[in-house]
C-alpha cells in the first residue's frame, strides 16, 4: 500500500493517465485490505474505543504534516516519556532513558530487507506471548502491512511519528506513537530486532503498549490475544493432554487458511521460564511457522511424517534438541529437494523442527487464530478459496442487576443474560454425519487496559440450547425454558481469560447462545463471534420495544368503581383548592397532591370517606405553611416523589407545553400512577422499598411496556443503585420516561412503520422537556 493516498489522489486529480489498466491496478492493490479497513478508526475518534487524555483525534498524516511544517519532531502527549508509560504498579528499578532511533543507532531504518520473524527479539518485558504473535505475523505479508503500514519511515517525510493498526473488539484502530523508545545504557530494553538499526518491531510494541496503557500491561498473556488483535480473527485453544483425533488435520487446514498458531508448555508455579532437558522452555510462548507432511524413506519403511516448524521468540540457541532438531540424524531420510522446499536452515536462531508426535508429548497448549474472512484473498487461499469462514459478530454487555445473570447454576437470574439466536442450515460438505462446524468465541472487552485500576478478567463462558419450535417460544427465553431444557453444547469451562472459544459439530437447526459470567452481577462488555463453514443466520433473541396489554393481575387489583369515584371526587376537590385561579398545578403543587394521595392510598383506602377531609386539610396546611414554624405540626414522615419525577410527569401529560396540568390531565396521570404502584408492590414482596433490577423488565411488562436488552441496560445504568436495585421513585421515573418517549414517537409515526421524523429543533425541544 505504498503511497495509497497519493495514488488515489493522482487518479482523482488526473495527474496520471486515467486508463482502465491503471485504475484496475490500483484497485487490485487495495482490494485485499479494503474490507478490513472500511471500519478503520483513528485514536480519539468517536467509536475508536480509545480515549486519549487530551481528547483530540490523532490522525497520522495530519500530525506528520504539521510537524514537518514546524520543523519539529512529534512528541505524543497521550503516551509521554514518563514512568507511568512503563509501569503502573511500581517505579522503574533502573534509570531508563527515552531515545529516538537516531540516538540509538546510526542510519536507523524501519525495515532492513523487509520484515521477518528473525526481527523479533525479546527484551526484559515478559511479553513473549506478544512476540510469538508478531513473529507469526511476518509470515503473511498482506496481514503484516495492514498492521505495520509501509507509508512511513526515516526518509524525507520523517517527523518522529509512526502509526500501526490493531483490531480492537470489532473495529480497526489506527494508533499513533512518537519514536522515543525506552533504553538502558543506550540499548533498547524491550522488543528489538537482531539488526541494531531496524526499528519496526520496537515501535510496534510501543503502539501496542499505548492502547493498553503501559508496557507493564503487556506482561503475561495468551498468544491468541495478540494474534486476534493483528488479524481480527477468532482463536481456538487446545489442551494437548486431551487432543482430538483429527488435531493435526485441523492444524494443517488452519495453516492452509493462513491461520496464525502458537503453543506453550505449562509453567512451574515457582519458576516463570525454565528450560527442560529437551531444550524447551516452560511458561514461554512459541510460534508455529509451518505445518506439513514430509516424505520419508528409511531402510525399513517409506511414507509421510507430520512435521511442525516452531520458533522461540528469544531468537537464540534455546531450541528443541530431540528428533528432527537442527542437524539431527532424522534429516538424512529426507531428500535434498524436500529440504530445499522446506527452506531448511540449521542456525542458533531459535527456530527448529519437530514431529507432531513429540509436539503433542512435550507441549501443553496449542492456540490457533482463524482469520477473519475479510482479510483473506482468493490468491492467498489458492485451491481452498471456497473454504473461507462465514462470520457473525455481536457486541453486548452484562449490567449489574439487569443482564449480568451469571451461569446456569443461578437459575433465577440466568435468563436475564443476553441471548442470541442462530440458524444453521447447510452441513459441512465433507462431513459424513451431515453436521455443521461452528466456532463460538466470547471475548470480554478492555480488561487489560483496566489493570491499573484493579480490573482483572471476569470468569466467562457460554451455553448453547437447541430450539425445537423457535417461533412458539418466548423472546427472550424465560426461566421456565432453562429449567426444563438442558444445553446442547457449552464452553469447555468458565475461565478468567480475555476470550473463551470452542469448536462444535451441530446438526442443522436453530440454537440459542447465552454468554455469561460465572457469578451474577459481574459487570462488563463483551463481543460474541461465530465462525461457520457455511452461512449462519444470527440475531439477538429479544423482545421488541413498544406497548402491550396491562397484566390481568394488575387490573384485578383495581379498587371497586364506586370507591374510585369517591376518591376521585375528593382528589378533585383538593386539586382545585391547591390549583388556584387558573385551575392548573405546576410540578411543586403536583408533588404535594401525589405525596398525599400515595401516602394515604386514597383510591384503595376502605375508610377514605371517613377521614379523607382531615388528611386533605393536613396536606393543604403542610403546603401552605411551608417554611414557617407551624409547618412542623403538619410534617409527614416520608419525603414522597422527587422533583425530577414530578417535572417529568408534568412533561408527559402537558401537551400544550404550559408547564402545568389541568384536572383531566392529572386524572389520566393518576390512573397510570396507581397501576405503577400496584406493580411495584407486587415485585417488592418484602416491602423493602426497592425491587431487584433483574425484575425490572418483567415489572414494566406487567404495565404494558416492552423493552429489549439494550434499553434495559441503559435504564439500569441510569436508574439502578450500585447494587443493581431500583427504588420506588426511580421505578416511577422509568415508567414515566418510557411512556413519554413511546407516545412522542407514535405521534410522529401514524402509519405504524416504526419510523418517526423530527427536525433538530423538535427533537431538542421534546427530549429536553421530557
Amino acid at each position: 500500500m505504498e503511497g495509497f493516498k497519493d495514488q488515489v489522489m493522482n487518479l482523482l486529480n488526473g495527474s496520471e493517465a486515467l486508463s482502465g489498466d491503471k485504475i484496475m491496478s490500483v484497485i487490485s492493490e487495495l482490494q485485499p485490505v479494503l474490507p478490513s479497513l472500511k471500519h478503520l478508526k483513528v485514536i480519539g475518534e468517536r467509536g475508536s474505543g480509545f480515549r486519549p487524555r487530551a481528547g483530540d483525534v490523532q490522525d497520522f498524516e495530519v500530525l506528520r504534516d504539521q510537524c514537518i511544517q514546524r520543523g519539529a519532531l512529534f512528541e505524543d502527549p497521550d503516551f509521554d516519556t514518563v514512568d507511568s508509560s512503563l509501569f503502573y504498579s511500581k517505579s522503574p528499578d533502573k534509570r531508563f532513558e527515552w531515545r529516538r532511533p537516531s540516538e540509538i543507532a546510526s542510519n536507523p531504518q524501519l525495515f532492513i530487507e523487509g520484515a521477518s520473524r528473525f526481527d523479533v527479539q525479546q527484551g526484559e518485558l515478559g511479553d513473549c506471548w506478544l512476540l510469538a504473535a508478531v513473529a507469526n505475523l511476518t509470515l503473511n505479508e498482506k496481514l503484516f502491512y495492514q498492521v505495520v503500514p509501509n507509508d512511513q519511515g526515516f526518509d524525507n517525510k520523517y517527523a518522529g511519528i509512526f502509526h500501526f493498526r490493531f483490531w480492537q473488539y470489532g473495529r480497526w484502530v489506527d494508533v499513533v506513537v512518537d519514536d522515543r523508545l525506552p533504553t538502558y545504557h543506550g540499548k533498547l530494553i524491550f522488543l528489538h530486532s537482531a539488526t541494531e538499526n531496524e526499528f519496526w518491531s520496537a515501535l510496534l510494541e510501543k503502539a501496542y503498549a499505548k492502547i493498553h496503557g503501559s508496557y507493564e500491561a503487556l506482561k503475561g498473556g495468551s498468544t491468541c490475544e495478540a494474534m486476534e488483535d493483528f488479524t481480527g480473527g477468532v482463536s481456538e485453544m487446545y489442551e494437548l493432554n486431551e487432543v482430538p483425533a483429527n488435531l493435526f488435520t485441523i492444524m494443517l487446514k488452519a495453516f492452509q487458511r493462513q491461520s496464525l498458531m502458537g503453543c506453550s508448555i505449562e509453567a512451574d508455579p515457582s519458576v516463570t521460564e525454565m528450560e527442560t532437558p529437551q531444550g524447551l522452555v516452560k511458561g514461554h510462548a512459541y510460534s508455529i511457522t509451518r505445518v506439513t507432511y514430509v516424505d520419508i524413506t528409511t531402510p525399513n519403511t517409506t511414507g509421510k511424517i507430520p512435521l511442525l516448524r516452531l520458533r522461540n521468540p528469544w531468537g537464540n540457541e534455546a531450541e528443541w534438541n530431540g528428533p528432527w532438531s537442527d542437524k539431527s540424524a532424522e534429516w538424512r531420510f529426507i531428500s535434498e529437494s524436500d529440504k530445499q522446499s522446506l527452506g531448511l536452515i540449521f542456525d542458533a536462531d531459535g527456530e527448529f523442527w519437530m514431529s507432531y508426535k513429540d509436539f503433542v508429548k512435550f507441549f501443553s497448549r496449542l492456540e490457533i487464530c482463524n482469520l477473519n474472512p475479510d482479510v483473506l484473498t482468493k490468491e492467498q487461499l489458492g485451491e481452498d478459496s471456497n473454504k473461507r469462514w462465514e462470520m457473525s459478530v455481536f457486541e453486548g454487555e452484562w449490567v449489574r442487576g439487569a443482564t449480568a445473570g451469571g451461569c446456569r447454576n443461578f437459575l433465577d437470574t440466568f435468563a436475564s443474560n443476553p441471548q442470541y439466536r442462530i440458524t444453521l442450515e447447510d452441513p459441512d460438505e465433507e462431513d459424513d454425519e451431515r453436521k455443521c462446524t461452528v466456532i463460538i468465541a466470547l471475548m470480554q472487552k478492555n480488561r487489560r487496559a483496566q489493570r491499573k485500576i484493579g480490573a482483572e478478567c471476569l470468569t466467562i463462558g457460554f451455553a448453547v440450547y437447541q430450539l425445537i419450535n423457535p417461533d412458539s417460544l418466548p423472546k427472550p427465553l424465560d426461566t421456565n425454558f432453562f429449567k426444563y431444557n438442558a444445553s446442547t453444547a457449552r464452553s469447555p469451562t468458565f475461565i478468567n481469560l480475555r476470550e473463551i472459544s470452542s469448536r462444535f459439530s451441530l446438526p442443522p437447526g436453530t440454537y440459542c447462545i447465552v454468554p455469561s459470567t460465572f457469578d451474577p452481577n459481574d459487570q462488563g462488555e463483551f463481543l460474541l463471534r461465530v465462525f461457520s463453514e457455511h452461512e449462519n443466520n444470527m440475531a439477538e433473541l429479544d423482545d421488541e420495544v413498544g406497548m402491550g396489554e396491562v397484566d390481568v393481575k394488575i387490573k384485578e387489583q383495581e379498587p371497586e368503581p364506586d370507591k374510585v369515584d369517591k376518591a376521585n371526587e375528593k382528589i378533585k376537590e383538593f386539586f382545585l383548592k391547591l390549583a388556584g385561579i387558573d385551575q392548573e398545578v405546576d410540578w411543586m403543587e403536583l408533588k404535594d397532591i401525589l405525596d398525599y394521595a400515595m401516602r394515604n392510598d386514597v383510591a384503595s383506602n376502605t375508610a377514605a370517606g371517613d377521614n379523607l377531609l382531615i388528611n386533605l386539610l393536613q396536606t393543604f396546611c403542610e403546603s401552605f405553611c411551608q417554611g414557617s414554624p407551624l409547618a412542623s405540626t403538619f410534617k409527614m414522615e416520608k419525603a414522597g416523589f422527587s422533583k425530577d419525577v414530578c417535572r417529568s410527569m408534568i412533561a408527559m401529560m402537558d401537551w400544550d407545553r404550559s408547564g402545568k396540568l389541568g384536572f383531566e390531565e392529572f386524572k389520566s396521570l393518576w390512573i397510570d400512577i396507581r397501576q405503577w404502584k400496584t406493580v411495584f408492590k407486587m415485585y417488592d414482596k418484602e416491602s423493602k422499598g426497592y425491587i431487584n433490577g433483574f425484575e425490572l423488565r418483567q415489572a414494566l411488562n406487567s404495565v404494558g411496556y416492552h423493552l429489549n436488552t439494550h434499553i434495559l441496560n441503559i435504564m439500569c445504568h441510569r436508574y439502578a443503585t450500585k447494587d443493581g436495585n431500583i427504588m420506588f421513585d426511580d421505578f416511577i421515573m422509568c415508567a414515566v420516561r418510557l411512556k413519554t418517549m413511546i407516545d412522542m414517537f407514535k405521534e410522529r409515526d401514524p402509519d405504524n412503520k416504526n419510523i418517526a421524523s423530527f427536525t433538530m429543533e423538535e427533537w431538542v425541544e421534546k427530549t429536553l422537556y421530557s
